[in-house]
């Protein structure tokens, strides 16, 4: 093992938070219980997030919404919300209990999800989406720290293993379970019956989670957050990847806000149809990229060469060609399979965005690594990608221009080229900065 992956799982030469004793740790099948629990919740707050992309057309003809709109509820709406308040849910979940911000957080976007059910008018509809977003912000943060409470190190990486792979479940989930509900029932039954599963699940976990015991030897709790995160960002290893996230940002949210809706309007097909094409492909992607990148992020780490980021960086650029060509396929079937590099891209940063992240950021600060690393992804570009995409399909379909969603979608290869350099870049500077360390 290299020094610096050694640096950073050994208790003994860090200052990183431990729990009150080794007793308070869980085995067998309480910590099965709180794994799965900690899947479902995982599960349901992506399904939560991504269920207006599937029911993007069936809502914007009952509400009478422009692109533009559905831009803002799927980006800006969520966005600025669910990274904004990343930060301090996540400090509030280290100081207190985690368990407490993790089962208001389920209850909050649970409850929010069923009230969209009721919505009536573009304004009512993206207010619910705020109050999804201030639920979720707080779920990963406070899922880790249970993690980090409950599990013992020898085992938290498969716990954590089976949280993340709650984002590729949820996904297939919701856009084939979501697309089929709603082409039977309606959009309406769809955000409502999501929500009140997620209440229920909420009120399991405070069943199972049980008390959480507090942390010891915490000196990042002394320091303010904001300057915490402005040293993390004065390091240029930790500066070109939050870059890489933010062009990641750009390129992900447009891609799940309207793929669904331009494989719908170009090639005929039914919300049901590539609901479950589009999502098991997500799913199986999604648990690809999770199991498989973390896997091979383990092994970049225990060549002790420090270049942490390469792998990532080149499949976004082999994406960034097929998507363009998804765009402008001649069928249908074809495009689909176009996007799955795309869809696997975006997965597959994941293990490997917030392990490079968490080396960096060194013991005791991995949390906040995590947090910045959200923003990164979650705020500029989920915020304005989505809208620019509307903006230009309405602004091609007043000009009668064909396939106008096609020309918005080329935002999603750009910034994907954009977030493979900016990776690149932050390969060398992470492997600089761990040999220096």
């Amino acid at each position: 093992m290299t020094e610096f992956a050694a640096r950073s799982i050994d208790p003994s030469t860090t200052r990183a938070p431990t729990a009150t004793s080794s007793g308070a740790y869980v085995k067998g099948l309480r910590m099965a219980a709180i794994c799965i629990v900690l899947l479902l919740i995982n599960a349901f707050s992506q399904i939560d997030r991504i269920l207006p992309f599937i029911l993007a057309e069936k809502i914007k003809t009952d509400l009478s919404l422009s692109d533009t709109q559905m831009g803002l509820l799927t980006g800006l709406a969520f966005a600025v919300c669910y990274a904004l308040l990343s930060l301090p849910l996540a400090r509030a979940a280290d100081r207190g209990s985690p368990r407490l911000v993790l089962v208001s957080c389920v209850l909050i976007w649970s409850v929010m999800t069923a009230l969209g059910g009721f919505a009536g008018s573009f304004v009512f509809l993206a207010l619910t989406r705020f109050g999804v977003a201030f639920g979720e912000a707080g779920a990963v943060p406070a899922g880790h720290a249970l993690i980090a409470r409950k599990i013992s190190p020898e085992r938290r990486g498969l716990a954590i293993g089976l949280f993340a792979m709650g984002i590729p479940l949820g996904t297939m989930v919701g856009f084939a379970a979501g697309g089929a509900i709603a082409d039977i029932f309606g959009w309406r039954v769809v955000l409502m019956g999501a929500g009140a599963i997620g209440v229920v699940i909420g009120l399991l976990t405070i069943l199972v989670m049980g008390p959480t015991p507090r942390l010891q030897g915490m000196r990042s709790h002394e320091e303010p957050f904001l300057r915490t995160s402005l040293d993390l960002l004065s390091s240029p290893a930790f500066r070109w990847l939050f870059l890489g996230t933010i062009f990641l940002g750009f390129a992900g949210a447009p891609f799940y806000a309207f793929s669904i809706p331009f494989l719908i309007r170009t090639y005929g097909f039914t919300a049901t149809e590539v609901g479950m094409t589009f999502g098991m492909l997500q799913g199986l992607m999604g648990i690809i990229g999770t199991l498989g990148g973390g896997r091979w992020f383990d092994h970049a780490v225990r060549s002790g060469t420090g270049r942490v980021l390469g792998p990532p960086a080149v499949l976004f650029l082999v994406a960034s060609v097929t998507t363009t060509a998804a765009l402008f396929a001649p069928g249908g079937w074809i495009s689909i399979l176009l996007f799955v590099p795309g869809m696997l891209s975006f997965s597959f940063m994941l293990p490997w965005g917030f392990g490079a992240a968490h080396l960096v950021a060194g013991p005791g600060r991995q949390a906040q690594a995590s947090s910045l690393v959200m923003i990164g992804s979650g705020l500029i570009g989920p915020a304005l990608g989505p809208l620019f995409v509307g903006m230009v399909s309405d602004a091609a379909n007043t000009a009668n221009i064909a396939n106008g969603l096609a020309l918005g979608l080329l935002i999603v290869p750009l910034a994907s080229v954009l977030s493979g350099f900016a990776l690149l870049v932050a390969n060398r500077r992470v492997g600089a900065f761990l040999r220096q360390n």
